[in-house]
């Protein structure tokens, strides 16, 4: 059967969202097309905000119709995760209380964050809370509202009025997309209002994210690149590009 081009790229973006990322090679063959067709789609696809192009290939963006669920992050890039949140976890300074975003990377900020001082975690994390409620030093108040099913988070009023009566020093926040034009991204806009005012509750702000999130835009933007004091990423941002976030005022950590 011979697919007409939008059906072409229809079936890249669900094979792309279903897997985490497709092949220019693998895609040609199964749908029985030149490589040069492939990557034509895929530029129409990265024109559209559907996709990102990366070399041989690409991955989805995520959007408002489309998000990933924690349990595909947990098994995606997870060595850079890691890495990212221990040089994360290590710009805690002397902050006592603290707000860990939703999301796997901040879920592994949490379990690097010192087990041996006392310190109260603000969350709306159902996992974060969970890994964090047997420390001995940690005390952890967990944000109330309606939990998400993708992302075992709270969102909704409840959420963000509990958030706005705290005065935290520092707060890690995850997003979908961090651009310089459009600053911090998320899909759905009931995660960037408890992002957002996480932020305004914060007396300092670190971003953390994998290197594929630079670049991506998302539907709801909740915050701008000056406002964070950090962002914390990995080597595979080239640093050319990390200078350029720098530029509109945080410190970039590239490990």
């Amino acid at each position: 059967m011979t697919r007409t081009a939008e059906e072409r790229r229809h079936e890249i973006v669900r094979a792309a969202r279903a897997t985490g990322s497709v092949d220019v090679t693998a895609l040609a063959a199964e749908l029985g097309v030149a490589k040069e067709t492939i990557r034509r789609d895929l530029r129409s696809l990265e024109d559209h905000g559907l996709v990102r192009r990366t070399h041989g290939g690409a991955y989805p963006v995520e959007s408002a119709g489309f998000e990933t669920t924690l349990a595909f992050r947990a098994t995606s890039q997870v060595p850079e995760k890691r890495r990212i949140a221990a040089a994360a976890a290590e710009l805690l300074g002397d902050a006592e209380t603290v707000f860990v975003d939703e999301g796997f990377t901040p879920q592994l900020i949490a379990e690097a964050l010192p087990g041996d001082r006392p310190l109260t975690v603000v969350t709306a994390s159902l996992p974060v809370a969970g890994a964090l409620a047997g420390a001995d030093h940690i005390q952890v108040l967990l944000l109330g509202g309606r939990v998400r099913a993708g992302t075992l988070a709270t969102v909704d009023h409840w959420t963000t009025r509990m958030l706005s009566g705290f005065v935290l020093d520092l707060a890690y926040i995850g997003a979908n997309g961090i651009s310089r034009e459009h600053g911090l991204t998320t899909p759905d806009p009931a995660v960037g209002e408890v992002k957002a005012q996480a932020m305004r509750a914060a007396r300092r702000t670190v971003f953390a994210g994998v290197h594929t999130k630079f670049g991506a835009v998302s539907f709801c933007r909740f915050a701008e690149v000056g406002t964070l004091e950090a962002i914390v990423t990995s080597t595979l941002l080239p640093a050319a590009e990390a200078h350029r976030y720098a530029l509109l005022g945080p410190q970039v950590i590239r490990v």
